[in-house]
């Protein structure tokens, strides 16, 4: 007996049901054909239904609510809520509720202690005694619905930006529970090539990738089908990995990329178009890059001309240099002082120029010298052990105090995994006070010896053009309180804040004191004009009156750091304040040069600036992320400079680098990978320069090599 139905064939118990359609004849379940918009996370076709293909959620983190494990319920471990009244003591209570003691530090008490602390307590209520309510004590039983769900809920409640930018703080990106941040539905991803389904194949490296399709077993008939699509594939990876992208995921968010990983991104795409007869204009395209893989982004660069095609590189590195076909020089100096072809030519007919800086260090007659000794601190180390965010495979590190150490590899090894996402927010939440998520870790030592940490990363200064170098360091609060000194601001009754911008009183109010007015134009981008009311001098016509050795307030804003250094050289105070902007390199900034004009790395600089002018305590612990990005040879020169004066104070200086000045110039060496991404994740060598330079295994230390002579 069978019984047919339209597109089934069912027979007797014990044997199997087909069906001619996509269709399961026991569960109900059918899907349509497979088209190529199944396996987009864009798509509704394929986008998991929970997480609309985002693959993951807005919840607390309870890292966060955490910072400092080390503090007990009684010293107010639990963050959002150390200090008030009702919390406190029900936290308190709950401890005790599971046998604890409110005083034993957070990492001391038991796991499940902590679980219902954080996440509540399911079935049973808990007595808190003695809680204030209204100026009253009283006793009460409650639901303890969890420190997660308690901020979640107030947060849910806030009423006010403020109240809401609170709690936002301790709330993460984690993945999406019902497809565990693989975006798509669960029958897309049962569909796999070569044993892996499309997850799997984009949660690979560029490089593992490449291995991936390169091996690929097809029989004849699938070939035959895929063969063309294979080696499409094929090329496009071969170019990620040829422009230093071997180590990213293809799954990556371009959101985490940095500048240098995007522009390398879209170099690898316009090989992969082939055209000839086309201008390509490269700016730093060598940003972020190890030594190793610059060569292979040469190569590339090289490849693109060879094709028929003219390659313009805006660029500092100094191999790039010596590898173009012609080289034009700009200076002689900075801002003002630039602005000039000082040289042009073939590396070697511009390396014999006079009055070029890029000519003194190509020829040899500048260098960067190495430390005739490498410091030898003995007042103990910061020591992280068992680091595992990202590809870090349980990672220990050593950092001595008061050293100049940097931390090396190839791009995608692990650096910013190690120091960026876990050390230094690790750092700032026990010395500091403050609420980072921390990358995993297991435990961290030796912090007790320092009052500060400063992560001197590239973020702007300020997000409006209000402001400035001088307001971020506090120089205009000095030179307002200089103009309010004068007699002629005494006689009107100016006060300092009659010179400030930001405030009404000395400001024209046409524009607000911006000096300029916004033109909205709807569907292009906002056009800035020229105040007509002011001319741009962001102040009204009383205010300019006033003047300070023949200079009004707009002039001084209007100033180079140098010609400002000079026209207040008389003034201690000031000066010294200008001279740390020229000491790192800034000389030829104005004053009043709006913060968005500045790139990162010139915002970087004046953070710097800022901490060398603060009174060193010797105990303060820098972290600074490839510092020399956009920097000449001579301005690393004055940056190093610097951070040797730093350390010199008695500060512990730790730097991610490339740049192999600045490595040659450590104290200590820390030396990721061996590869990047997955193949990556581990330390491969410790120890000064000289040291790392004789390991075999160490990409840093075969470049180290030759410029050492070890």
């Amino acid at each position: 007996g069978q019984k047919s139905t339209p597109g089934f064939t069912t027979v007797w118990p014990g044997d199997h049901f087909y069906s001619l359609a996509l269709a399961c004849p026991e569960h109900g379940h059918s899907m349509d054909e497979l088209q190529p918009r199944d396996f987009s996370f864009n798509a509704p076709y394929g986008a998991c239904p929970d997480c609309a293909g985002l693959g993951s959620r807005e919840e607390v983190d309870p890292s966060l609510l955490i910072p400092d494990p080390s503090l007990s319920l009684n010293e107010g471990c639990i963050a959002p809520f150390a200090t008030g009244n009702y919390y406190p003591q029900v936290l308190r209570a709950v401890c005790k509720h599971m046998g604890e003691d409110p005083a034993t530090p957070w990492e001391d008490l038991k796991k499940k202690t902590r679980d219902v602390l954080l996440y509540g307590l399911k079935s049973e209520k808990v007595f808190v005694d003695y809680v204030t309510v209204d100026g009253r004590e009283t006793g009460w039983s409650i639901d303890w619905e969890g420190a997660c769900e308690a901020v979640m809920g107030r947060y849910k409640d806030s009423t006010s930006d403020s109240q809401r930018e609170k709690y936002e703080k301790y709330f993460a990106t984690i993945p999406c529970a019902s497809c565990g941040g693989k975006r798509l539905k669960p029958e897309i991803l049962a569909v796999t090539v070569g044993g892996k389904n499309i997850h799997e194949v984009c949660d690979m490296s560029a490089a593992d990738a490449l291995e991936f399709f390169s091996n690929l077993q097809l029989d004849e008939r699938q070939a035959f089908i895929a063969a063309a699509i294979v080696k499409e594939v094929r090329a496009r990876l071969r170019f990620l990995v040829d422009v230093g992208l071997d180590y990213l995921t293809l799954e990556r968010g371009t959101a985490s990329l940095s500048g240098g990983e995007a522009q390398r991104i879209r170099l690898a795409t316009q090989i992969g178009a082939g055209l000839m007869g086309v201008l390509y204009i490269l700016d730093e395209p060598s940003i972020g890059l190890h030594q190793r893989d610059n060569e292979r982004l040469i190569a590339t660069l090289e490849r693109l001309r060879d094709l028929g095609n003219t390659v313009i590189v805006v660029e500092h590195d100094e191999d790039t240099i010596r590898h173009a076909d012609y080289v034009i020089d700009m200076g002689p100096g900075a801002g003002e002082k630039g602005g000039h072809v000082v040289a042009a030519g073939t590396p070697d007919e511009v390396a014999s120029a006079e009055g070029s800086f890029t000519a003194d260090y190509l020829s040899g007659r500048r260098r960067i010298e190495v430390p005739e000794a490498r410091r030898k601190p003995k007042r103990g180390a910061i020591k992280l052990t068992g680091a595992c965010e990202n590809n870090l495979k349980n990672v220990s590190i050593s950092v001595e105090l008061g050293t100049l150490t940097v931390v090396t590899g190839v791009s995608g090894s692990g650096k910013s995994s190690l120091i960026t996402d876990t050390l230094a927010p690790a750092l700032a939440n026990r010395i500091n006070h403050a609420h980072h998520r921390t990358g995993e870790y297991r435990k961290l030592t030796g912090y007790e010896a320092l009052d500060k940490i400063v992560d001197i990363d590239q973020s702007p200064i300020g997000r409006t053009p209000r402001s400035n170098p001088a307001t971020y360091i506090g120089l205009w609060d000095d030179i307002r309180a200089l103009f309010a000194s004068t007699q002629e601001a005494k006689a009107r009754g100016y006060a300092p804040g009659r010179f400030s911008f930001n405030v009404s009183g000395g400001r024209c109010e046409a524009c607000k004191g911006d000096g300029q007015i916004k033109i909205e134009m709807h569907f292009l981008p906002d056009v800035y004009v020229p105040c007509e009311v002011c001319g741009g001098m962001r102040y009204n016509r009383e205010t300019l009156q006033v003047t300070y050795r023949g200079k009004n307030v707009y002039d001084v804003l209007d100033m180079t750091v140098d010609e400002a250094l000079e026209f207040f050289k008389n003034l201690p105070g000031l000066a010294r304040k200008l001279q740390t902007l020229h000491d790192v390199g800034l000389g030829y900034i104005r004053l009043g040069q709006p913060a968005t004009t500045l790139s990162g790395g010139e915002a970087q600089r004046v953070k710097l600036a800022s901490e060398l002018q603060r009174r060193q305590t010797g105990k303060t612990f820098y972290v600074l992320d490839e510092p020399t990005t956009g920097l000449h040879m001579e301005d690393v020169r004055q940056l190093l400079d610097v951070l040797q004066r730093l350390v010199d104070a008695g500060n512990t200086v730790l730097v991610i680098e490339h740049n192999l000045d600045v490595i040659k110039t450590a104290d200590r060496l820390i030396d990721l990978g061996p590869e990047g991404g997955s193949r990556g994740g581990t330390i491969v060598a410790t120890g000064t320069p000289e040291q790392v330079a004789k390991v075999p295994e160490s990409h840093t230390g075969r470049f180290l090599r030759d410029i050492l002579n070890v």
